[in-house]
């Protein structure tokens, strides 16, 4: 998927929802939200698969017809959430009644510290580079998010050689 895929996607929800809603979005369709050109292979969005109400069903509805790949995410779930993190979400727009939010930016990298595969390196990069993410603020959370390592299952070490090799890059 590309930004207009994903826009396309979105004003068609929009279409489909009666009462105004809101959806945050993450991964990397986030980024490319926010100026990213990576493209990607669905949209993550912030909900639950156990948990399914009736918007996340329309959501799912209208990926079925529209042949898009969509993946309810519970970070919160994943990761332990930085403080404030909520007063952080990035707003998008308006489409219809639905109002677009991407996640906050440091919930994003820490994800994806966690993770740390090539791509995600990458887009730990990209936020840095534009200003969504301060490095030095992000080592910090990190760190605080390590603290629940254990409850979270991250894997430390990983995620402290990560921070590394994103300031490899931007040097």
């Amino acid at each position: 998927m590309n930004e207009r895929e994903i826009k396309v996607f979105l004003q068609r929800l929009s279409e489909r929802i009666a009462v105004p809603s809101k959806i945050h979005v993450l991964g990397g369709s986030a980024l490319l939200l926010l100026g990213g050109s990576r493209p990607t292979i669905d949209l993550d969005f912030v909900g639950d698969d156990l948990r399914v109400g009736e918007f996340q069903r329309t959501i799912h509805l209208l990926a079925d017809e529209m042949d898009v790949e969509v993946e309810p995410i519970s970070i919160g779930q994943f990761i332990p959430l930085p403080e404030g993190s909520d007063k952080r979400d990035i707003r998008i727009g308006q489409f219809g009644n639905l109002e677009v939010y991407v996640v906050d930016p440091y919930a994003i990298a820490i994800s994806k510290l966690d993770r740390g595969f090539d791509t995600d390196i990458e887009d730990i990069i990209f936020l840095v580079q534009n200003g969504f993410v301060a490095h030095d603020r992000l080592e910090s959370m990190m760190e605080a998010a390590l603290q629940q390592s254990r409850k979270f299952d991250l894997d430390p070490a990983s995620m402290r050689n990560s921070p590394k090799t994103v300031l490899k890059h931007l040097e």
